[in-house]
């Protein structure tokens, strides 16, 4: 399968490879091209900004979560979606060569050898010239197999500081300088997240695209580098298939699975809401902070399932706790519908949320409270073992996610029997054994009738249970209802 495919990369974190990434695909876009955008994951923020830039939704592809031939296989099913791709741009995380271990293992450059992907490579500049070429052949020669295939230098002060750092690069090194950035006055993305609005248009957002675009344009051989993601390899060993998933079977009701998607409430991957689609359950998609209706519980478009994401809750936690919605969540899980909460979607399930605005009560179907602090309080892969009994991860099952949060369980106990994962690694809701053994491990998740609510995100890919037993539970639930709907006066539905 031959896709034409960049990998942008950079020495660390703050390199520029965001704002170089975002230019290129918003000004490959508007000149036509189909651009699938890509984020080294586990990411929300930097995706969202992605798929708003490229006019496509963002695939997470991440070596942690899947081996080489799965996540060419997710990347082929990613640039394969409605319009095939004309291009992907897969934008790395920290350094290229950054991983979980001195190996390197989930790094960019991991992602970019499985996909046999050309790297360029954004180079900071500020107060150095000759020794970028030295920066410059030590990561091309780090990892032989790697094809890093060119440079952007970046934050350059002046025309005549990018011409001695291109020089110097072109004299000591076979690597091709595809542009020089000048330095900006200020970040166009101080706090990314808090650019992102959901409810309103926001033509701020695509201000901020349109003239990273034309800088990059200006100042970057856009050509260049669309020959170069051109010339590349045909993908190996990729296919489109999803394995773990599978379409309703004939006659099997389509059950509708709600998922909250608005200011508060907007970390998803694609690849979830597509693997819970294939599944067979029809998404529809409802905000907590809007107060139009939800489908009504017994209608006949009533809801027989509901997803919550991760997002921010605490920056509305007013807003919420005034949502008439709550009541809407409670009555889906005292009814046993399925529900699954993930980060952002626990704090709402809990008693109350505390944090800058005091303690505000959320929904109160959880026996704890969240509380938000400065720092994160959880952070990075999780390997979960389930331990408890609940609709969504078997028994036994061994998985992996990821955990980032700012806010902290506070639970009546701390007795970590009564939870459904067990992590190791990862912090979750907390850790509570005194044995040297397991002090280590983090406990997760809490499962009242059907409602099951965690720290962990999962990426459905790595769970592929997951969204079957999402999609069953919530078919089992619109069945019963259906048969209740449908009994003669005095009989009971089973």
């Amino acid at each position: 399968m031959n896709i034409p495919r960049l990998v942008i990369s950079g020495l660390s974190g703050g390199s520029g490879k965001t704002l170089l990434s975002l230019g290129l695909a918003r000004a490959w876009a508007r000149q036509g091209l189909v651009v699938q955008p890509c984020k080294k994951g586990p990411d929300y923020i930097d995706a969202a900004w992605l798929a708003l830039a490229a006019r496509r939704a963002a695939a997470n592809l991440d070596p942690w979560f899947l081996p080489p031939e799965a996540l060419r296989t997710q990347f082929a099913r990613a640039c394969g979606r409605t319009a095939p791709a004309e291009l992907a741009l897969i934008e790395g995380n920290r350094g290229l060569y950054d991983g979980r271990d001195v190996t390197g293992s989930c790094s960019t450059a991991q992602v970019a050898l499985t996909l046999s992907a050309p790297v360029l490579l954004t180079l900071n500049c500020a107060k150095m010239t000759r020794t970028a070429a030295a920066l410059v052949a030590g990561i091309t020669a780090f990892e032989p197999d790697l094809h890093v295939a060119g440079v952007v230098l970046n934050n350059v002060a002046s025309p005549r500081h990018a011409t001695q750092v291109r020089q110097a690069v072109e004299t000591y090194t076979d690597t091709r300088v595809y542009g020089e950035l000048p330095r900006l006055s200020a970040n166009p993305l101080p706090e990314r997240h808090m650019g992102l609005s959901l409810r309103h248009a926001a033509p701020e957002q695509d201000g901020v695209l349109e003239r990273l675009a034309d800088y990059a344009e200006e100042h970057v051989d856009l050509p260049g580098l669309l020959d170069l993601a051109r010339n590349t390899a045909p993908l190996p060993d990729a296919g489109t298939k999803a394995p773990a998933c599978r379409n309703a079977a004939d006659g099997e009701p389509r059950p509708r699975i709600g998922f909250v998607r608005d200011d508060a409430l907007w970390f998803y991957y694609e690849e979830n809401l597509e693997a819970l689609t294939e599944a067979g359950a029809e998404l529809v998609e409802l905000s907590v902070l809007d107060p139009a209706p939800w489908p009504a519980l017994d209608g006949p478009d009533g809801l027989d399932g509901l997803y919550l994401g991760g997002g921010f809750p605490e920056l509305y936690a007013r807003e919420i706790a005034a949502s008439p919605h709550l009541a809407d969540i409670r009555a889906l899980s005292e009814a046993w519908r399925p529900v699954y909460a993930e980060c952002g979607g626990f704090m709402i399930l809990c008693r109350a949320l505390c944090g800058d605005a005091g303690e505000v009560p959320m929904a109160g179907l959880l026996p704890a409270r969240t509380r938000f602090f400065p720092r994160p309080q959880g952070l990075g892969y999780v390997e979960a073992v389930t331990v408890g009994q609940n609709p969504f991860h078997p028994r036994g099952s061994v998985w992996r996610g990821h955990e980032f949060h700012y806010s902290r369980c506070e639970m009546p106990s701390d007795d970590p029997a009564g939870f459904a994962l067990r992590l190791d690694p990862g912090t979750g809701m907390g850790r509570f054994s005194e044995s040297p053994a397991e002090k280590a491990q983090g406990h997760d998740g809490l499962c009242v009738r059907n409602t099951f609510a965690a720290y962990t995100h999962v990426f459905a890919p790595a769970a592929p249970h997951w969204a079957l037993n999402f999609a069953a539970a919530a078919r089992t639930a619109r069945t019963t209802r259906d048969r209740a709907k449908h009994a003669l006066p005095g009989e009971t539905a089973p």
